[in-house]
């Protein structure tokens, strides 16, 4: 039945991206310039969850290198590497240059000149996830530097810039945008046709199937793609040659849970404690959040920086808001186990 899984594993790269068109050319437009041996600009990819940003950026990266044999790419997840210093050691470990830095003891400028010294073949730099940044200097330190073409992958940009020093706001104002808005139903059926034309075989699941794929997953690839996948591993473990209406209404909740599960296990520290917070005595005000927040970490982070966390959460379906700015409260929202 799965004649190549890896067309339905989350981080799949296409040959081919479905109804993106504008979006693609107008990124590969920005990074024109390194073609030419010319420094491009910052780039600013945003839209919710699901919606492409990843793919496209990664999509139209290896089609740079595809064109142009000295470029390279670095991608950095920033919810993982969300410190100032991880993401500039991840950076540097992609030019080989580490062997010496050690993780406790380095100073972070020496981190920095390296990258400052660095006058290498042209980098392309993929900030995802760049509104988690603790310490969004990272960008700073990137954007003059003629050799590193940075684009920086956000839900929004208002969480982005909220966390800017202002003397890097008004570059990335100034800078190529692109932003991405949700699928139709239509547009992730055919999403979801072509990945069963690469990784199914002919019969597996039904156009009526994957047009209710389409509609249960509210304009999220991601999860679209996560049933699907579940679908079709349900059908290969029970044997069967296609999936069934009874397999494709478990893979919706498998899913859901499965891509619940993997955003609680990216929180950082800080983000966790306040997920701890919410899930144990919600719901709560961001005030009452906070106050519990700062009784508990030795390091407490600042009020503006939580209510990001608590953007974020939302946006992952993590939390649920209730109510208006005002009077808003947070909840968590029940987690499923993965089956």
């Amino acid at each position: 039945m799965i004649r190549d899984a890896r067309v339905l594993r989350a981080g799949f790269v296409p040959r081919e991206v479905e109804h993106r068109d504008h979006e693609v050319t107008h990124l590969s437009s920005v990074l024109t310039p390194i073609t030419q041996g010319e420094p491009a600009e910052t780039a600013v990819v945003t839209g919710s969850s699901g919606v492409g940003k990843t793919c496209i950026t990664r999509f139209v990266t290896e089609q740079l290198r595809e064109e142009v044999l000295d470029v390279e790419v670095t991608y950095v997840n920033c919810w993982r590497n969300y410190t100032r210093f991880r993401t500039h050691y991840q950076i540097l470990d992609d030019l080989g240059q580490t062997m010496d830095i050690h993780r406790q003891s380095t100073p972070h400028d020496v981190l920095v000149d390296r990258l400052q010294r660095y006058d290498g073949p042209p980098r392309v730099v993929i900030l995802d996830e760049a509104d988690q940044l603790e310490d969004t200097g990272v960008i700073y330190d990137l954007h003059d530097l003629p050799s590193f073409a940075v684009i920086c992958i956000s839900n929004t940009e208002e969480e982005l810039f909220s966390r800017i020093d202002d003397r890097l706001v008004s570059r990335l104002r100034a800078s190529e945008h692109i932003r991405l808005d949700r699928y139709h139903v239509e547009q992730l059926h055919d999403i979801l046709a072509a990945r069963v034309q690469w990784g199914l075989d002919p019969g597996t699941i039904t156009d009526d199937q994957l047009l209710r794929i389409a509609d249960a997953s509210a304009g999220d690839a991601r999860l679209a793609i996560g049933i699907l996948r579940a679908a079709a591993s349900a059908a290969d473990r029970a044997g069967t040659d296609a999936i069934s209406d009874a397999q494709l209404l478990d893979a919706a909740g498998v899913a859901r849970a499965q891509l619940t599960q993997a955003s609680l296990e990216s929180l950082t520290p800080h983000q966790r404690t306040v997920y701890g917070i919410i899930a144990e005595e919600g719901p709560l005000s961001p005030g009452g959040i906070y106050d519990r927040y700062t009784e508990a970490v030795e390091q407490p982070r600042t009020k503006r920086t939580v209510r990001s966390y608590l953007s974020k959460m939302t946006q992952y379906n993590l939390l649920e808001s209730r109510g208006s700015s005002r009077d808003r409260t947070y909840l968590a929202i029940e987690v499923a186990s993965p089956a």
